[in-house]
């Protein structure tokens, strides 16, 4: 094998790994990404996701995936007593949960040059040359 052979084998084997580690639940970055600075109620993490874009927002599901944070010591909570009316679950990102956030950030990253990539050569494929040159127009 040729260095550079050996050179692209470590480096597709460290994309695999980090891709691997990437959560199958796109919400889980962004619960952790809001609770990176301020601890938060449930609630709250769910209007965070709608800014985030999330277009439909199971309630359920997000308390579920915040329970299992939790259970992976990504997450942890408290009761929160010092308001009126029921006491309610604070949010807040571990030391665990901040590695975890990284890696997140590196294999999104990965994925954001992959689809970038994609569109680029999509568009040259499929777009005619006055929508191209609109395209690298607008973006100036």
């Amino acid at each position: 094998m040729h260095q550079n052979e050996s050179a692209k084998d470590t480096t597709a084997s460290h994309q695999d790994r980090t891709m691997n580690t990437m959560p199958k639940n796109l919400m889980v970055p962004f619960l952790l990404l809001s609770l990176q600075n301020v601890n938060l109620h449930g609630y709250k993490l769910i209007q965070e996701l709608a800014q985030f874009g999330f277009a439909t927002i199971d309630q359920g599901n997000v308390y579920r995936t915040l329970r299992q944070l939790e259970k992976d010591q990504l997450v942890y909570s408290e009761w929160d007593t010092t308001t009126e009316g029921p006491a309610k679950r604070i949010y807040s990102i571990t030391k665990a949960g901040e590695d975890y956030l990284k890696t997140c950030f590196t294999t999104l990253e990965q994925y954001q040059s992959m689809i970038n990539r994609f569109f680029s050569i999509y568009m040259d494929m499929f777009l005619p040359p006055s929508r191209k040159q609109q395209e690298g127009t607008e973006d100036k």
